[in-house]
């Protein structure tokens, strides 16, 4: 069975990560969504939140598993025989960070990592950038599926 992950800490999901997450369920019998505890972020979402709510937009994907880790994504991956990590690219820059933990996670552990160029229409997306946006009241309904802007809205009423 060809297994892969997709980590990250989706604080929210936008449409830039489901578009990657749902390219990995076409290469991949089972897509791992690794959602990342970093105890030292404070999220707007809790991670059992971004995990409902992640589990909702890939439903009809139909491989996918998603769960949280706490530690390094190999550690991950070794508990769960996955031997790939998928990534998505929006630029240079991201290339420049990413090659780097690629090539550690190979070194510790021979993962592999798999970059996917992310689809120039969320070329530009992040969940920071949204959240910062939704904030100030700008639009931001066409980068996150309707339930994760729902989401977003009501958290964001709520501050």
């Amino acid at each position: 069975m060809r297994r892969a992950v997709c980590p990250g800490s989706f604080d929210p999901i936008t449409n830039g990560h489901l578009d990657i997450i749902g390219r990995a369920s076409k290469l991949y019998d089972v897509v791992h969504v690794a959602v990342m505890i970093n105890q030292s972020k404070k999220g707007l979402f809790t991670v059992d939140e971004r995990i409902d709510l992640i589990r909702e937009v890939t439903a009809d994907f139909g491989n996918v598993q998603v769960e949280s880790f706490h530690g390094l994504l190999v550690d991950f991956c070794k508990q769960r025989d996955i031997p790939a990590i998928v990534k998505g690219l929006r630029a240079v820059s991201d290339f420049d960070y990413e090659l780097q933990m690629a090539q550690m996670n190979n070194g510790l552990s021979g993962v592999e990592t798999l970059f996917v160029p992310t689809n120039p229409t969320y070329s530009f997306l992040s969940s920071s950038l949204v959240k910062e946006v939704a904030t100030w009241g700008g639009d931001v309904a066409h980068l996150l599926p309707p339930t994760v802007h729902e989401a977003l809205v009501e958290r964001l009423g709520q501050k």
